[in-house]
């Protein structure tokens, strides 16, 4: 019934929360990575030597699409290959991993990407993958672009 009464009705145009949910949500290809995660517990204690961006995967030995285990280091390949990244996952219940194609940090257990830049126990992994990969630190965002963009989500929510 609500779809016949909205049908009926000129509908008004979408707010702009709507709007950006539709244009920067997940059917446009972006996703909105986490800024915390309850299982940063599981990270390595020592992720300041781990293996280069170059690394194949440790079981089958592809060359490219592979991650990296943050809790064991180990290097396997992404589910676009064999899935070897997640059926580790599944078989040792390690959720964390870094992307060496795009150096993006995902959580199985959340299902969802996490920002390597806010989350402060990611930024030190995510940076030595950089400086391997680029030959170069990182682009960190400013604390003060930070506290900005946590504003404009404080304030977009408020007036929800």
């Amino acid at each position: 019934m609500a779809n016949e009464a909205s049908a009926s009705s000129p509908s008004p145009s979408p707010s702009p929360s709507v709007w950006e949910e539709e244009f920067l949500g997940a059917d446009s290809g972006w996703v909105e990575a986490r800024t915390s995660c309850d299982h940063l517990s599981s990270l390595c204690s020592d992720l300041s030597q781990i293996p280069i961006p170059d690394s194949p995967c440790t079981r089958c030995q592809h060359p490219t699409e592979n991650w990296l285990c943050l809790s064991c280091k180990d290097v396997l390949c992404s589910r676009f290959v064999n899935q070897h990244m997640l059926k580790h996952f599944q078989e040792t219940e390690h959720c964390l991993a870094l992307s060496y194609s795009d150096l993006s940090v995902w959580c199985f257990c959340c299902d969802a990407y996490l920002d390597a830049q806010v989350i402060l126990q990611l930024r030190p992994v995510y940076e030595v993958a950089h400086l391997l990969k680029f030959g170069e630190r990182p682009p960190f965002r400013t604390i003060e672009y930070l506290q900005l963009c946590d504003n404009q989500v404080e304030g977009s929510s408020s007036s929800s």
